[in-house]
C-alpha cells in the first residue's frame, strides 16, 4: 500500500500521444500533477502538439522525454524522481502485418520489461498502474461458455490465445503476466491494472487511427447498410479508462486488476444510438445479418475471418464491473460516448453523408 507523499512526485505515463493516455496526460495535468511524458518523437508535433496545448492551460507541469519500448534502458531518465508510473505504450496492430511476433508480441513483452526493469532500478517508484486490456481475461465470445457464471471477471484469464491465433490478444496476455511475475519477485512497488473493454469516446488528436473508429465508420459510409454481425462488444468511454488509471494510482488500497467496461451492445445496438441521434442522414444498419451470411461475405470485407465468425458471432458476452466501481469509476451514459464519438468522425471528414 503507498501512502500520501507519493501525490507530491512525478508522474510517468508511457506512451503519452496515445488515445487512452493522453486523455490521462489532460487529467493529471489539469489536477496540478507534474508528468514526465514519454514518447518515441518528442520534436514531432503531430504526436505531442496536443499535449503541450493542453499543458498551457493546466496548472499541472508537462516534460516530454525520448523512449522506445524495444530501447533497453530507454525509460530511466523519464522515470527520474516520479512515484507513480503509468505504462501504457503497447502496440496496436489488428492487421496489415506478416510477422505476429515480431509486430505485437515481443513489442509488449520486451517494452513491459523494459519498463519494469526501471521501475526495479528506480527507488522512488512505489505503484505501477499497467493499461492491460480485457484481451488478457478472454479471446473469443465462445470462451464465456466455458465459465459457469457466463461472467468474465478478474479471476479469469485467456487461455485460448497464441501468437497464431489472436496474436493481438495473446500480446496482451504475454505482457499482463509478465509484469505480475515482476511486481512478484520484489516488495518496493505494487501493480495495478486496468482491462479496458473496447474503447470508444472522443480522442484528443484528428485523425486517429483504432478499432472503435473502423467500427463507426462502417456503420457511417454503408457497407454495413443491409446487415451487421450478431456480435456483442464490451464498450468503455476512454474517459473512464483514463479516470480509473488516476483512481488505480492514488487509491492507497487499490489492488489486482480491473475490468473497465460500462455496458455490453450488439453492433445493432449502437447502430441503433447513432440513427435516434441522426437519423437518416447516413446509412446505418438496420438489421443483424444471418450467420450463414456473415460466414459467406464476412471475409471479403475486411480483416475478418471465418474462424473469428464462428468463434464470436452469435455468441453472448458480459463482464463484471464491481471492481471498477468499487474504485470510483462513475460510467455515463453509453449513448453519450457513441454520439460524441461519431460526432467527431464525422468532424474530422472520415466518412461522407449519403
Amino acid at each position: 500500500m503507498i501512502d500520501e507523499t507519493i501525490k507530491n512526485l512525478p508522474v510517468l505515463v508511457t506512451g503519452a500521444s496515445g488515445y487512452i493516455a493522453s486523455w490521462i496526460v489532460k487529467y493529471l495535468l489539469e489536477e496540478g500533477y507534474t508528468v514526465h511524458a514519454t514518447v518515441r518523437d518528442p520534436s514531432k508535433q503531430s504526436s505531442v502538439g496536443h499535449l503541450l496545448k493542453i499543458a498551457q492551460q493546466a496548472k499541472g507541469t508537462l516534460k516530454l522525454f525520448k523512449a522506445d519500448l524495444l530501447t533497453e534502458g530507454s525509460y530511466a531518465e523519464a522515470m527520474q524522481g516520479c512515484g507513480v508510473v503509468m505504462h501504457t505504450a503497447s502496440p496496436f496492430v489488428l492487421d496489415g502485418f506478416t510477422d505476429a511476433n515480431e509486430a505485437l508480441v515481443r513489442p509488449a513483452l520486451e517494452g513491459t520489461r523494459n519498463v519494469l526493469n526501471s521501475v526495479n532500478q528506480c527507488e522512488t517508484v512505489k505503484r505501477v498502474v499497467l493499461t492491460s486490456s480485457v484481451a488478457a481475461i478472454y479471446g473469443d465470445n465462445e470462451d464465456i461458455l466455458r465459465v459457469p457464471s457466463g461472467i468474465f471477471t478478474e479471476d479469469h484469464w485467456n487461455v485460448t490465445s497464441s501468437v497464431s491465433h489472436n496474436p493481438y490478444q495473446y500480446s496482451k496476455v504475454v505482457a499482463e503476466r509478465e509484469a505480475w511475475k515482476m511486481q512478484g519477485n520484489q516488495s518496493r512497488w505494487d501493480l495495478v491494472t486496468i482491462n479496458p473493454s473496447m474503447v470508444f469516446g472522443p480522442s484528443l488528436t484528428s485523425g486517429s487511427q483504432s478499432a472503435s473508429i473502423d467500427t463507426l465508420v462502417q456503420m457511417g459510409d454503408g457497407r454495413l447498410r443491409m446487415g451487421v454481425p450478431k456480435l456483442i462488444l464490451g464498450i468503455v468511454d476512454v474517459r473512464e479508462v483514463a479516470k480509473a488509471h488516476i483512481l488505480a494510482a492514488f487509491t492507497p488500497q487499490a489492488k489486482g486488476r480491473h475490468i473497465l467496461s460500462n455496458t455490453e451492445l450488439t453492433m445493432l445496438q449502437i447502430g441503433k444510438i447513432l440513427r435516434k441521434q441522426y437519423g437518416n442522414k447516413y446509412p446505418f444498419p438496420f438489421m443483424e445479418a444471418p450467420k450463414f451470411v456473415v460466414w459467406a461475405v464476412g471475409p471479403l470485407m475486411g480483416p475478418v475471418t471465418r474462424d473469428f465468425i464462428k468463434r464470436n458471432v452469435g455468441l453472448p458476452l458480459k463482464f463484471d464491473n464491481r471492481r471498477s466501481r468499487e474504485l470510483g469509476v462513475k460510467y455515463r451514459p453509453a449513448e453519450e460516448t457513441f454520439i460524441e464519438h461519431f460526432q467527431q468522425v464525422i468532424d474530422d471528414e472520415l466518412l461522407k453523408k449519403k
